[in-house]
């Protein structure tokens, strides 16, 4: 008789999940250079720069860029990471930001006040127990990269990225054993800019120009996880992905197979980062549009032998799709995928569909198919909250969505999927990537700050972050 569960497993990773363009503030102190967030404007640019359709290579007179400040974290880590303790927190994902530590990305040397308000960082969190799980590239792209060599169109982009690796993996190698090489990789094909530098010219075959680009990405996300077996024996790195399942809009096998196909336009970078080769639909999918990508003879042996040891993603919501163009005319958006409307579930005032059956399906289905270790490494509610004259937050709507989606993780457990943790996205309100706005706040811990910039930036705890303390301390044992 098998043993039942009873509560997550002991060295499960309870945290929370950040990006330091988000949070950091500190634009240009301590020798940092300007990255490609540093020039999205909260506004009406917003969407056209991140989809790489307007060029931005400095700030704009007139434009409120939000990460400039942004919370402060770069000042006020010691404050956050002690209440990220006082929840209990096991790790805290966070990236580094590449122009802190190659201000121009192509520097001869790194930024050694970069490299230190790290160590700075990681000592504090390693003070209180909390275990560091860092990723390289989070939607930061320094500038000078993007204006001298077209961002990751351009293969030089490989040699950069793998300098900036292994300066990380030899300064940290003590403190951090738990890496991620790109955030939510696949958005490169959804938001250029933000996702790989990336500004599209005229006459560009976008196809074409994006696949390529995914290309260098991959192949430097190899020579990464290379480097890091290499440098810290031991460590684990993984690949992340913006996942969710996509479910058919009917049973009609046309619908089935549009769902199939959606998938797989984010699965493919998990497949090659994964499985270390090219799937046979890619090669189809670039046959039949004419893609011819510019491969380097080493390129085969360099994605086989150097595949990721665990899958990180993201998931918010699941979407939906149908071969039917009236169905499709009914679509929203959520977290910049298209989906149609899904009727049998509800959705949160930014539209995003809620499902948390979806983040169990979306467990096996990745376990399923990879067979490798999973990291839930974002996931949460965009809410407006609302700070009351006790100074507190009555966020019961957050408590209820991550109870819902525990519940389903747990259940995921008992499935056989093996999770090495669970960080939510924005345990403190940070800057929205999406939309640039504070008032989409998901995190325990309110951020007196507006999207006009205005505010104190005092820290106040929700009403969640004493349930999330509790959820921690229990290892989740109510769920079982």
């Amino acid at each position: 008789m098998l043993e039942q569960l009873k509560a997550f497993p002991e060295n499960f990773l309870w945290g929370g999940a950040t990006a330091a363009n988000q949070l950091e503030g500190a634009y240009l102190e301590g020798g940092k250079g300007l990255t490609t967030v540093d020039l999205i404007p909260i506004g009406a640019n917003r969407f056209p720069i991140a989809l790489g359709n307007l060029d931005s290579f400095e700030p704009k007179e007139g434009e409120f860029y939000p990460s400039h400040e942004a919370i402060d974290f770069y000042h006020r880590y010691k404050e956050d990471i002690a209440l990220f303790a006082e929840m209990g927190f096991k790790c805290l994902r966070l990236s580094v930001a590449w122009a802190r530590i190659f201000p121009n990305g192509d520097d001869a040397e790194p930024n050694e006040a970069g490299l230190q308000f790290y160590d700075d960082v990681f000592d504090e969190l390693l003070k209180h127990n909390i275990e560091p799980v860092v990723t390289i590239c989070h939607f930061d792209v320094p500038v000078s990269l993007v204006k001298n060599y077209g961002g990751w169109k351009n293969r030089k982009m490989v040699s950069f990225f793998e300098t900036y690796a292994k300066t990380l993996f030899n300064r940290y190698k003590d403190k951090v054993k738990y890496w991620m090489t790109f955030n939510e990789i696949n958005m490169l094909l959804h938001l250029p800019y933000i996702g790989a530098g990336i500004v599209l010219q005229e006459g560009e075959n976008k196809e074409q120009v994006l696949y390529q680009a995914a290309h260098h990405e991959l192949i430097a996300s190899a020579l990464a996880v290379k480097a890091c077996h290499e440098i810290i024996p031991g460590a684990q790195i993984g690949c992340m992905l913006a996942a969710g399942m996509v479910y058919p809009y009917s049973s009609h096998p046309e619908d089935v197979w549009k769902a199939m196909d959606k998938d797989r336009e984010s699965f493919f970078f998990i497949d090659v980062q994964s499985k270390g080769e090219y799937p046979g639909y890619t090669k189809r999918f670039f046959r039949e549009i004419n893609i011819r990508i510019d491969l380097q003879p080493e390129d085969a042996d360099i994605l086989k032998q150097h595949t990721v040891d665990y899958i990180g993603f993201s998931y918010y919501a699941s979407r939906c799709t149908s071969a039917d163009p009236e169905v499709l005319k009914n679509s929203t958006e959520g977290n910049v995928f298209g989906s149609v409307k899904n009727p049998y579930l509800e959705a949160s005032e930014w539209g995003w569909t809620i499902d948390p059956k979806g983040l169990r399906i979306t467990c096996n289905q990745l376990h399923d198919r990879y067979g490798k270790p999973l990291f839930i490494v974002e996931n949460g509610l965009g809410a407006t909250d609302v700070l009351l004259d006790d100074d507190t937050v009555e966020d019961d709507y957050r408590i209820a969505y991550l109870n819902s989606h525990f519940a389903e993780m747990a259940e995921a457990i008992q499935d056989g999927v093996e999770l090495i943790g669970y960080t939510s996205w924005g345990p403190i309100d940070l800057v929205s990537a999406g939309t640039g706005e504070m008032k989409k706040r998901y995190g325990y811990i309110y951020v007196d700050r507006n999207n006009d910039g205005s505010g104190t930036l005092r820290r106040v705890r929700k009403k969640s972050f004493h349930w999330y303390k509790e959820v921690i301390a229990s290892n989740g044992a109510q769920y079982f």
